[in-house]
């Protein structure tokens, strides 16, 4: 299953998560520039948990790689696919959680998540000889956060079938509690092993709901509202899932469209995808310049089928959201 995107709103850009994800993709272009498959650079600044309990190998290391090694295992990746699959998933889930936290809190909370789980992982796993590296425990983290704060989001996702490509909104909390489940029963079975650091999954995800509790116990500062006012968003998502719904003796259908107030005063395309059982096709719709909240888009030919095989139409409402 690959998360395409979510239906929770965020009203604000995510600067933390993109820088997070910008600082990612420089370090893994120095990492293509020294090799991928550099043992002693993974060694030196990935997680190995024998570096904090075996003498023989802790004294090759200093106290400060002992430390900074906690921080650089999670801004280090092992390939292409691994890369990219942690910083999409942060894409998806990580501009809700900044949201919520502030974007000064969040990069606490992510850092103290990739922190956590690493911790997690070498206490459950004391004497690897094995680097840990990766964004995945960080991120797991984010996912626990967003499972306990919008557990009604629903999560639009892809799930080719042979080459066909199939669409379908799963609640936040089954796709992020099915994810869970697999990298626990992953970790039990494994021991630890097979390469992957599961049980690092594991605890950055707990470490997530934790400290979404903790923080409502802090005191506000007023700097999240601060810094709101230069990260409004000026786009609603490109790719929307309508919801339609009926009239009782009626072919047509009915359904919502989210756009800014910047698209509607320029104008905007959008690609929907509209359920239709098992088949879930997109379509193009184009928002004209100067459209106004609550106006109906007219898709001709996309309502119920009458039995005579003709279809009714479907109208969109154009729900303009406030981005200044």
């Amino acid at each position: 299953m690959i998360p395409i995107r979510d239906t929770q709103p965020s009203d604000s850009m995510p600067v933390v998560t993109y820088a997070i994800i910008g600082i990612n993709l420089l370090v893994f272009l120095f990492q293509l520039q020294i090799g991928l498959h550099n043992e002693v650079f993974f060694y030196s600044y990935g997680l190995v948990p024998a570096k904090f309990t075996v003498d023989e190998v802790s004294r090759h290391f200093s106290a400060f790689n002992h430390l900074f090694s906690i921080l650089s295992y999670m801004f280090l990746h092992g390939g292409f696919l691994h890369f990219l699959g942690n910083m999409w998933f942060l894409y998806i889930f990580g501009d809700n959680i900044e949201e919520h936290f502030g974007s000064v809190r969040f990069l606490g909370f992510y850092l103290l998540c990739g922190i956590t789980s690493g911790i997690f992982h070498l206490f459950l796993n004391p004497v690897s000889m094995v680097p840990t590296i990766g964004a995945s425990g960080a991120i797991a983290g984010v996912m626990g956060a967003y499972f306990l704060l919008y557990p009604k989001s629903r999560i639009l996702t892809l799930i080719p079938i042979i080459i066909i490509p199939w669409f379908v909104e799963i609640p936040a909390f089954i796709f992020l509690g099915f994810w869970f489940l697999i990298q626990f029963f992953n970790a039990a079975g494994s021991g630890g092993g097979a390469g992957i650091a599961w049980w690092a999954h594991v605890g950055g995800f707990m470490a997530g709901i934790i400290f979404v509790k903790l923080n409502k116990k802090l005191p506000k500062t007023g700097t999240s509202q601060k810094i709101t006012r230069f990260t409004a968003k000026k786009h609603s998502p490109r790719l929307q899932m309508i919801v339609a719904s009926g009239i009782r003796d009626s072919h047509d259908l009915y359904g919502e469209i989210d756009i800014t107030s910047i698209e509607a005063i320029a104008g905007t395309n959008k690609m929907v995808t509209i359920p239709w059982g098992f088949y879930k096709p997109l379509y193009r719709v184009k928002i004209p310049s100067g459209v106004k909240h609550g106006t109906r888009l007219r898709l001709a030919g996309m309502g119920k089928a009458a039995s005579n095989g003709r279809k009714g139409d479907m109208y969109l409402r154009v729900n303009v959201k406030n981005a200044f």
